[in-house]
């Protein structure tokens, strides 16, 4: 294992710029036109919020760390850059990821027990026999090129709490948002600490008066936001109530000073910002049914 981010397999082959994950999209559409005529599916963003809603689901009801829910979902990720989501069963995938991830964070849970669990929580799945979750896991080790050694960014917040004077409530906030990050696609343009920055920013320097509930989100909440759109929306055209003069002047001095490209911890923010403004819009029916059409054509 890379204990070095710059030295591991995610920096050298699993980060891109936005141009190259336009680029993988653009093409696996255009191998699949015909799919994708077929099949609409909802915005890619609203996808990705479904998805990654559906795997914390899984994850409450097995009690898993938080550290294997961000592999599986970074595992997802991963595959559907380069395979077509129409042609596959996306539950057998995400059921799948979370076996192999838990495999790689060292909380390995029975092959059967995640067929059980994940066949209760999707009656789509439509498996019932626990080595079609083997097969897939050879095909999903394979798709990934076997290159599983993940970096997150909850141990650079962790890092970064003494150093920055992070209180609780900052913490708990920024961790949740931590969290939301991997609805979006930073975790495929950024390191680790880039996104754990951009967190932090958030929660100390935009954060806006807080509603109740606004911390509440962890994987035990996995259906809301760190913060409703609406919340976000107010917070950051406010420019944030309840701001701390001397700890943001602390971060601004410690960002200044830092090797850290001011341009991706913007780029980063804008994302997550944009991430709260489309979960206004966001819709599971849509998501679920568009799944399940293109499910149903396949299995014929």
């Amino acid at each position: 294992m890379a204990s070095n981010y710059w030295d591991s397999s995610q920096a050298k082959y699993w980060t891109f710029t936005r141009a190259e994950l336009a680029t993988s999209r653009n093409d696996l559409a255009k191998t699949n036109q015909a799919l994708h005529a077929k099949h609409p599916l909802p915005d890619t963003r609203h996808l990705a919020i479904y998805l990654q809603n559906q795997l914390s689901k899984l994850a409450k009801r097995m009690s898993l760390r938080q550290q294997a829910l961000a592999t599986a979902q970074v595992y997802m990720k991963r595959f559907f850059l380069r395979v077509e989501i129409r042609k596959t069963n996306p539950y057998l995938i995400m059921a799948t990821a979370v076996y192999l991830a838990c495999k790689m964070e060292e909380c390995p849970q029975h092959i059967r027990l995640m067929l059980g669990e994940a066949a209760r929580q999707w009656p789509e799945l439509g498996i019932t026999e626990s080595s079609k979750i083997g097969e897939c896991e050879f095909a999903l080790i394979s798709t990934l090129s076997s290159r599983l050694i993940l970096h997150h960014p909850y141990r650079a917040l962790s890092d970064l709490q003494g150093t920055l004077g992070l209180t609780q409530e900052e913490i708990t906030l920024a961790h949740s948002m931590l969290n939301d990050s991997y609805a979006t696609d930073l975790p495929l343009l950024y390191p680790p600490h880039v996104i754990a920055i951009t967190a932090i920013y958030l929660a100390v320097v935009l954060r806006p008066a807080q509603p109740a509930g606004l911390a509440a989100h962890s994987s035990s909440a996995a259906s809301s936001p760190a913060m409703s759109g609406s919340a976000a929306q107010k917070g950051f055209s406010s420019f944030g109530f309840r701001q701390d003069p001397n700890k943001m002047g602390k971060l601004i001095d410690w960002l200044a000073e830092s090797k850290v490209e001011m341009e991706s911890v913007v780029d980063a923010t804008q994302e997550l910002i944009s991430l709260y403004d489309c979960w206004e819009t966001y819709s599971e029916r849509a998501c679920k049914e568009g799944i399940t059409k293109f499910m149903k054509d396949g299995a014929k």
